[in-house]
C-alpha cells in the first residue's frame, strides 16, 4: 500500500510541544537582524511559543552550534532555523565559507533527523540581500519559519 506523506500547511494548532531554535550570525547585521525578526514573527504567527535564538559572530560558526542543539536532549529541539549572509568579495573565501556551511548542515540534518532550514544566503551584493532580508514579500526569514514549522508537523509522521 502506498502511504503519501505532506508537510501539510502549518495553519491547525501546532503540537504544543513544538520547538524552534534559531542561528544567525551577528556578521552582516542589518540583513540577518531583518531575517531573524521576520522567523520570530512568522513563528509567533504560526503559533509557537518555544523560540530559542542563539547568535554567533559568522557564518562559519552556525553548524557547530546548530548540532549542539541539535544534540542536546532537554528541552529537545523539533528544528533549527539557520540565517545568516555572506557576500561574496574579490576572493572566494565566501565560497569556500557558503560551500562548508551548507554541507555541515545537511550532514547535521540527515544524521540527527532534525530538520535543519538553510537560510545561510551566498549573495553577490547588498542590493540582493536587501531583496531576500529587507523586503517583507521575499523575506527568507518568514520562508525559513514556514517550512521549519511544517518539517516539525511532518517529522513525527514518518516514526
Amino acid at each position: 500500500m502506498l502511504k503519501t506523506h505532506r508537510a501539510r500547511k502549518a495553519k491547525a494548532r501546532p503540537n504544543p510541544g513544538v520547538r524552534i531554535a534559531i542561528v544567525a550570525s551577528q556578521y552582516n547585521a542589518r540583513f540577518v537582524d531583518a531575517m531573524v525578526e521576520a522567523a520570530r514573527k512568522e513563528l509567533q504567527r504560526e503559533g509557537i511559543k518555544a523560540v530559542e535564538v542563539v547568535r554567533v559572530p559568522g557564518a562559519f560558526e552556525i553548524p557547530v552550534v546548530a548540532s549542539a542543539l541539535c544534540h542536546r536532549l532537554t528541552p529537545p529541539v523539533s528544528a533549527v532555523i539557520c540565517l545568516g549572509v555572506i557576500l561574496r568579495g574579490a576572493t572566494t573565501h565566501a565560497q569556500h565559507i557558503g560551500e562548508a556551511v551548507t554541507l555541515a548542515l545537511v550532514e547535521l540534518q540527515i544524521r540527527r533527523q532534525i530538520p535543519v532550514i538553510h537560510e545561510v544566503l551566498l549573495l553577490e551584493d547588498t542590493k540582493q540581500a536587501e531583496e531576500r532580508c529587507l523586503d517583507p514579500k521575499r523575506s527568507r526569514g518568514i520562508e525559513a519559519a514556514r517550512t521549519a514549522v511544517r518539517m516539525a508537523a511532518l517529522m513525527p509522521t514518518l516514526a
